[in-house]
């Protein structure tokens, strides 16, 4: 199967325009098998490989492409449209590669080094272990259970557990947040790598949609781990974590992850209305003008969610505390969902039938309200600044 959209873009900076859009077929074929499987897409991420795609912003100086947000946010959204759970962990892999960038990165350098060139001469991937069933995401704030001690030795061991880990099968590197066993536990976050002692992949993820993103559980027992892979220990926060500006690349390239679902969605319903003749009518559905509206409704949804998403990544640089990375997400998020409902109510049981990708679009667009930011956090906040715009000034201190 072809993944198009309206206008076929060029590829993102770093990539090959026709090996990545076959690389994008390739992945496509495989997405409905790893969505029954409900494994990590092993081969989908050697054809990544092949093109270069996990060092796409790496900076060229470790040996990657040099790409930035932009570029990202367009790899994102087309890989999203092959296969979103593929593309909901590189996405992840991108969102801490470009952390590491940032001027507020706390990263030795030396552990900068080694992740970024690693995902240029190995294909290596990273992701960051924070959410617990529990507490919950840590954006939310408060202090993990899994717990890091220090040892006579100078080191630290990590007993505990992490829950939904994307793409844990096929990470080489990954972040671990715990609480520090001390009198006034502190917040630290280490650097570990597959060659790591003492932690397991516990298989947990049995969801809807997304079933190939590999988000399983991790169980940490008596894990080592060196002084030298600290990398941060702070203060623990007293409600909401504080919003670090290197962090705002998650919530666009989120958004162009679902983004790239809606797209799909579309592209497969608009195939099918010219396929589909009733006996009744003597001509394909795309002749009906009622399906006409109906698809320009879902075309302008679209249109516009790609359009906030691209103002903001212009927003965020020039201004990190942009409030339009959130609301790009919720956006994206709420579209992808309308977007395959409408497409459902537009074509009844075939859409439901799993000979069909329609199926597994809307399974995928549903997973969206999980990811952080949510939805709910995000109109909190603009709700919080409009009215405070409002404020009378007699009321202003």
């Amino acid at each position: 199967m072809t993944v198009e959209t309206a206008t076929r873009p060029a590829a993102p900076h770093g990539l090959d325009e026709d090996a990545f859009a076959s690389a994008l077929d390739r992945i496509a074929a495989l997405a409905e098998h790893y969505d029954r499987a409900a494994v990590f897409p092993v081969e989908s991420f050697e054809i990544l490989r092949e093109i270069g795609a996990p060092a796409l912003t790496v900076p060229r100086e470790f040996g990657g492409a040099g790409a930035g947000l932009a570029e990202a946010v367009e790899a994102i959204e087309r890989i999203g449209a092959a296969d979103p759970s593929v593309g909901l962990i590189l996405q992840w892999n991108y969102t801490n590669q470009l952390s590491l960038l940032h001027p507020d990165c706390p990263w030795p350098e030396e552990l900068k080094a080694a992740v970024l060139r690693s995902a240029a001469t190995d294909g290596a991937l990273i992701n960051g272990l924070g959410v617990e069933r529990e507490l919950g995401s840590l954006a939310r704030g408060g202090i993990p259970a899994t717990t890091a001690t220090r040892l006579p030795s100078g080191d630290w061991r990590i007993d505990g557990e992490k829950a939904y880990a994307t793409g844990i099968s096929g990470l080489t590197w990954f972040t671990v947040t715990a609480s520090t066993a001390e009198p006034r536990p502190r917040v630290a976050t280490f650097l570990l790598d597959r060659g790591a002692n003492g932690w397991r992949v516990e298989p947990t993820w049995n969801h809807l949609g997304l079933r190939a993103s590999d988000t399983q559980s991790v169980v940490f027992e008596g894990t080592l781990v060196p002084h030298s892979r600290l990398i941060e220990i702070r203060e623990p926060s007293g409600g909401l974590a504080p919003r670090r500006p290197a962090r705002q690349a998650l919530p666009l390239l989120l958004a162009a992850n679902y983004n790239g679902v809606a797209v799909a969605a579309r592209d497969w319903l608009t195939a099918y209305l010219h396929t589909r003749v009733p006996t009744a009518l003597g001509a394909s559905l795309a002749t009906v003008p009622r399906f006409h509206d109906r698809v320009g409704e879902i075309e302008a949804a679209i249109q516009t969610s790609r359009a906030l998403l691209r103002q903001g990544v212009a927003d965020l640089a020039i201004d990190d505390a942009s409030a339009l990375p959130g609301l790009a997400k919720h956006v994206a998020t709420t579209t992808a969902i309308r977007v395959t409902e409408s497409a459902l109510d537009l074509t009844g049981n075939p859409g439901l039938d799993r000979r069909h990708p329609l199926e597994r679009h809307h399974r995928d667009a549903m997973v969206g309200r999980i990811h952080s930011p949510q939805s709910d956090l995000v109109l909190a906040g603009l709700g919080r600044a409009a009215i405070a715009r409002a404020t009378p000034a007699s009321d202003r201190k």
